[in-house]
């Protein structure tokens, strides 16, 4: 092949059908979107109906979580009556179906018994900083990988190789609370550089800079425990990329290997890597609950773990629908895009 013959992607981007392919890539991301929508309402229902049961088989007392300290002190008759009123003795999937219609018909979410709040207000005051947390921890994840995982393949057996990819296993097989607890006994306890938890140091209003200070090493800890199958990914992409015929007629044309590389290597690479990134997405939701706990980040973590041990139906199936829908969006942005960026896929 002459150095200067387009490759088989230009060609399909190229030329006076062009137009018309990519108004079929959007008519086929039309069709997969009106797809998964059709699917989300079912799954979302089934995934809804299943935490109502799963939190009906709890051990804990609704009932003594209600109460707290006021449990012992309530006589037999006047449990009864607030178990009738709280509708606790009720089926499941009728406190389901209750649910249901209010979310449905009103827009309502209900009330929060752990936290006497309603459901939506406890979501406006925490989901922002769940979604700060995690949308920093995606980022670093993200950056680090991208970077790392070029380098690492521009010199496959290489000493940066070979950590980077021990770096990646390593990290794959160790929980993200882990990852947090090592980060706070050296960052926080031994050398003293950042906080150890909070928003705010010593119970005073969190300002954008205490925020800030405070936000690194949580985020840094979920970037981290994010990191392997993102790492890895790249590593390999980029390898294979990097052999591809029009990476190789840069080359030949005398362009700087950094240009090769990072803008004739990388987009080929980057399709498969934004496929990863959307089927990682539970692992965002998941470590960021962990990392919220350990840190004690004002998040949903806490809420959701009073929300499961207290039986508080409208807040966990609240947290788990909104979780749910999140991963399937999630999963659905990355496949349009792969439709969108990548000419030679030709069926939705």
């Amino acid at each position: 092949m002459s150095v200067s013959s387009p490759t088989s992607a230009e060609r399909l981007t190229s030329g006076p059908g062009a137009p018309g392919r990519r108004s079929r890539r959007w008519r086929r991301v039309g069709r997969l979107v009106r797809t998964r929508l059709l699917v989300f309402v079912p799954v979302i229902a089934l995934v809804s109906a299943a935490t109502f049961w799963l939190a009906s088989r709890s051990p804990f007392d609704p009932l003594a979580a209600y109460l707290g300290d006021r449990f012992e002190r309530t006589s037999v008759e006047q449990r009864a009556s607030l178990a009738e009123q709280l509708g606790i003795n009720d089926a499941w999937y009728a406190v389901w179906w209750r649910w249901v219609g209010d979310v449905v018909v009103r827009g309502d979410l209900g009330q929060s018994r752990s936290l006497a709040r309603p459901v939506a207000d406890v979501l406006a005051q925490r989901l922002p900083w769940t979604l700060l947390l995690g949308g920093a921890g995606l980022t670093i994840a993200v950056v680090a990988s991208l970077v790392l995982g070029v380098l690492a393949a521009r010199r496959p057996g290489s000493l940066l190789d070979r950590f980077a990819g021990g770096l990646a296993y390593v990290l794959q097989g160790v929980p993200p609370f882990v990852v947090a607890l090592v980060g706070i006994a050296v960052l926080s306890l031994g050398l003293g550089w950042l906080p150890v938890a909070g928003v705010a140091t010593g119970g005073a209003d969190p300002t954008w800079g205490s925020i800030a200070r405070h936000l690194v090493l949580p985020a840094c800890v979920l970037g981290l425990s994010l990191m392997p199958w993102l790492l890895l990914n790249v590593r390999t992409s980029m390898v294979a990329a990097l052999r591809e015929d029009h990476v190789q007629a840069a080359r030949a044309r005398g362009l700087p290997e950094r240009i090769v590389v990072w803008r004739h290597a990388l987009p080929a690479a980057l399709l498969p890597f934004v496929t990863v990134v959307g089927a990682r997405l539970p692992e965002v939701v998941t470590g960021a609950l962990l990392v919220e706990t350990v840190f004690s980040w004002p998040g949903l973590a806490a809420a959701t773990v009073d929300a499961a041990t207290s039986m508080d139906f409208p807040l966990l199936a609240a947290v788990t629908v909104l979780t749910c829908a999140a991963v399937l969006l999630g999963s659905l942005l990355a496949d349009a895009l792969y439709l969108l960026l990548d000419p030679r896929v030709d069926h939705a």
